[in-house]
């Protein structure tokens, strides 16, 4: 079994649909938060928080990715 470290980093960005007509489309803004998932290259997702705000146009869905990168685990 491995420690837990003391501490570590981990980054972080969101992405929510553009504003307007089509804002509460779930699989467009899936779509787009794998295609930056995998521009990232070999990271480690720790967490995907995904939310919607309420519009005229329905839910405005985003999402948040936690993850980090080889080079945060020295």
């Amino acid at each position: 079994m491995t420690e837990t470290p003391a501490h570590w980093t981990v980054r972080h960005f969101s992405q929510a649909n553009p504003a307007g007509p089509g804002c509460d489309s779930v699989p467009a803004l899936l779509r787009r938060l794998a295609d930056s998932v995998e521009a990232l290259g070999p990271a480690g997702i720790q967490d995907v928080v995904i939310a919607s705000e309420a519009t005229e146009h329905g839910p405005w869905w985003s999402g948040t990715v936690y993850y980090h990168l080889p080079e945060d685990e020295d």
